[in-house]
């Protein structure tokens, strides 16, 4: 009898298992991911100002799951700029965006472009660029 119950016991669990999988894939909660920076570039700008160019993918779901922005940091994390998007990519991607007139201070040699969406914040890869002066 011991044996016939562990075994309707692993028969079980398999399709528990695929139930719980199925109800997290269907949720749509966490299957774009998190925003990725895939590349970046920065041009000086004859005011002294940085223009950076940058490529961001993410499995975007509509406006309810997007990437909904990325940012130009120092090395430690102070924001120096930030450029703001404005609705969904479902279509483009990965895709590119530009943001223009960031002031760096002269002692910072390289920053950090990070994305973020609107269900995981922060917390895809980032990318670091190095300034040339």
């Amino acid at each position: 009898m011991k044996r016939i119950a562990a075994a309707c016991l692993a028969l079980a669990l398999p399709s528990a298992a695929a139930l719980t999988s199925a109800a997290v894939l269907s949720s749509g909660a966490a299957v774009a991911g998190e925003a990725d920076v895939m590349g970046a570039e920065a041009a000086r700008e004859s005011d002294g100002t940085w223009r950076f160019r940058v490529t961001v993918a993410h499995g975007d779901e509509g406006w309810d799951h997007y990437a909904d922005r990325w940012q130009v940091e120092t090395p430690e994390g102070r924001v120096l700029g930030t450029r703001v998007l404005l609705h969904p990519h479902e279509n483009e991607q990965p895709f590119t965006r530009a943001l223009g007139g960031v002031v760096i201070p002269p002692e910072v040699p390289a920053v950090v472009i990070r994305a973020h969406d609107s269900v995981h914040g922060d917390g895809g890869a980032s990318f670091r660029v190095e300034l040339r002066r």
